[in-house]
């Protein structure tokens, strides 16, 4: 995947630790959304202006980390969203729709300079999951992100990074547990993860040699 994200206060050096997979994920929800009314398009959502807000923020976020032209910042984004918080509280699928919803999770996702944001982001979002109201899979990647960012070791291992060109996950609670817990949120084992990245490593890998000559 071509997305990548640090994370203060897990380990640095080599190790890059990413969520690339997760926006795919938020793109492909954003996209089976558009067709199914309440779910993703405008009818029935109860704020249709902010799901197109939220969807160019979205869009914003991917150019970034594309070589795309954006108009924003992580740190402005991370910002509105703040901002859309205090006023609407969490942009839920009743409020801006399934991929509105995809969208702001993943700005909290990629606001890895404030922290406290994304903690509250994650608070947030764990009660509009329990309500039916974001995605569980969504949830399990931001509780990753934070866990690492604040020093701890993630739960479900969807935090990973290129190690000499091979796949690796970055320090993880209870491995023994991991493929229960990420199934019950939703996500394939660890190992499929992770052979899913595996070309992607490698490629990230033979691009470095090449620059280096």
């Amino acid at each position: 995947m071509a997305a990548r994200g640090r994370c203060a206060g897990a380990r640095r050096g080599a190790r890059r630790w990413r969520a690339g997979l997760a926006v795919a994920l938020a793109l492909g929800l954003a996209a089976c959304g558009d067709g199914d009314g309440d779910a993703g398009g405008e009818g029935g959502v109860a704020e249709p202006e902010l799901r197109e807000e939220l969807l160019a923020m979205q869009a914003d976020d991917q150019a970034d980390r594309t070589g795309g032209r954006s108009s924003s910042t992580d740190r402005e984004r991370t910002e509105r969203l703040a901002e859309i918080v205090d006023e609407h509280g969490w942009p839920t699928r009743s409020l801006v729709g399934e991929d509105g919803a995809s969208a702001a999770w993943l700005i909290a996702q990629h606001s890895d300079h404030d922290v406290a944001f994304q903690q509250e982001a994650l608070e947030l979002m764990r009660d509009a999951v329990t309500e039916g109201e974001a995605d569980a899979t969504e949830l399990a990647y931001l509780e990753d992100r934070v866990a690492l960012n604040s020093g701890r070791a993630q739960v479900y291992g969807t935090q990973v990074g290129c190690v000499d060109g091979r796949p690796e996950v970055a320090e993880l609670e209870d491995p023994e547990g991991v493929d229960r817990r990420r199934s019950e949120v939703g996500l394939p084992p660890l190992e499929v993860y992770l052979a899913d990245l595996a070309d992607d490593c490698a490629a990230e890998a033979a691009t470095a040699t090449t620059a280096g000559g």
